[in-house]
């Protein structure tokens, strides 16, 4: 039986993944900050839960410290939108803070235990494909942790971990309903941690989800920047 320790447990989708890798026989290790929402998991007889916040490193280090596991899923994360109005740099320190140093954070507790057949797992954005409105500071983290994931790749090769990037699109959470945008292609966390945790078993470097959505938004990152820059900018003058 694998163990898998999932960030981000506490709401959205890593929630629904701790419930449905519990379900499909994983023993979990569910963590976030929420300790309500993490009792509720741990009803389940094969999650067990850490309570702790992934942008205090000490934190994160002494709660890691005691537990290993086959795979480790990093999807605790936040959204803040800019307006380029009131540009304040604490947002961006904010949603780095999490979406970024926290994994970081996390990939330090972890990399000293890391062995080979290992499966590390960082949740990032399709937003990072494109420069969409307002995001300048949850598209930057995302594309950043992307970044991140793959360097990482490279220099633990020797070590025989499989690095693994995933991307979704937009899912229900809430996070996401507090948009005040439309969604196109939205789906269920219940069907995102499903496509997450396929994309798992099956070792995928790179994983997508859902499938159209993501395969629009990656032919149109290869357009020249002034194209996807003239898009961004249609669709935010539809907005309006």
């Amino acid at each position: 039986m694998k163990t898998i320790l999932i960030t981000g447990a506490s709401s959205g989708i890593g929630q629904m993944l701790a419930k449905h890798a519990a379900d499909s026989g994983y023993q979990v290790i569910a963590c976030g900050r929420n300790q309500q929402k993490l009792d509720e998991l741990a009803t389940h007889d094969k999650i067990t839960t850490l309570t702790f916040d992934v942008t205090d490193l000490e934190q994160t280090k002494q709660a890691l410290a005691s537990v290993t596991a086959d795979i480790y899923v990093f999807n605790a994360g936040v959204c803040e939108y800019v307006d380029v109005k009131s540009f304040e740099s604490a947002l961006f320190q904010r949603v780095f803070s999490a979406n970024f140093f926290g994994i970081v954070h996390c990939i330090e507790a972890i990399l000293p235990k890391l062995k080979a057949g290992n499966q590390v797992v960082l949740v990032d954005s399709l937003a990072r494909l494109l420069p969409f409105t307002r995001s300048q500071a949850y598209g930057a983290s995302k594309a950043a942790l992307h970044y991140f994931s793959k360097s990482l790749e490279v220099d633990l090769a020797s070590r025989d971990v499989t690095f693994q990037s995933v991307s979704p699109g937009f899912v229900e959470t809430p996070l996401t309903q507090q948009n005040d945008f439309d969604m196109p292609m939205k789906i269920s966390s219940e069907q995102a941690a499903k496509s997450l945790l396929r994309g798992i078993e099956k070792r995928k470097r790179s994983i997508y989800f859902p499938t159209l959505f993501s395969l629009i938004l990656r032919s149109l990152n290869m357009l020249p920047d002034s194209w996807q820059v003239g898009l961004c900018k249609k669709m935010q003058e539809q907005e309006k």
